[in-house]
């Protein structure tokens, strides 16, 4: 009786500490979202993925913004995968300050339609002023790329910064 009660004490415990995968994805480590993130500027036979909203790449993710987010970050993929605009929502991001963002964190422009929404992957700032930050993307007419990018920190952006729910911070 009581290897039972410590049994089923223990997998209550297990259960809060395990959040279901459509929920908020599987957890991930900052550095294998940048790894993950890196990987598909290579993945194409040395070259980086090229940039398609109607296609899959090999690994069954999307081949536009979002779904290079969803990759890089291990969330659903098709049909369940997140778009641009379900990104920015509490089921799979919580909002931050851009001068929160730290590595793996989304920076995401929801308004508008699927030719002006985006979503880029924050590297990390390009030096000690935080003016500018590198960023991972996969963007219309080039593909993935890793540049830097000064999106959320004009006035009046559109983008806001965003926190990954799934993200273990180590």
């Amino acid at each position: 009786m009581r290897v039972l009660a410590i049994t089923a004490a223990a997998l209550v415990a297990l259960s809060t500490l395990v959040a279901p995968a459509h929920a908020a994805g599987a957890p991930i480590y900052r550095y294998e979202i940048i790894d993950r993130a890196n990987s598909w500027l290579t993945a194409n036979n040395g070259v980086r993925v090229p940039y398609d909203q109607n296609r899959k790449w090999t690994d069954g993710y999307r081949m536009d913004c979002s779904g290079y987010a969803s990759m890089a970050a291990r969330l659903d993929k098709d049909p369940d995968a997140p778009n641009t605009q379900a990104l920015i929502t509490t089921t799979w991001t919580s909002p931050i300050s851009m001068s929160q963002l730290t590595r793996g964190d989304l920076v995401i422009d929801a308004i508008g339609d699927g030719n002006s929404r985006h979503v880029v992957i924050f590297d990390r700032w390009t030096d000690s002023t935080r003016t500018r930050y590198f960023a991972y993307e996969q963007r219309g007419d080039w593909g993935t790329d890793w540049r830097s990018r000064t999106y959320g920190l004009e006035a009046n952006s559109e983008y806001k910064a965003r926190r990954l729910n799934n993200v273990i911070d180590k």
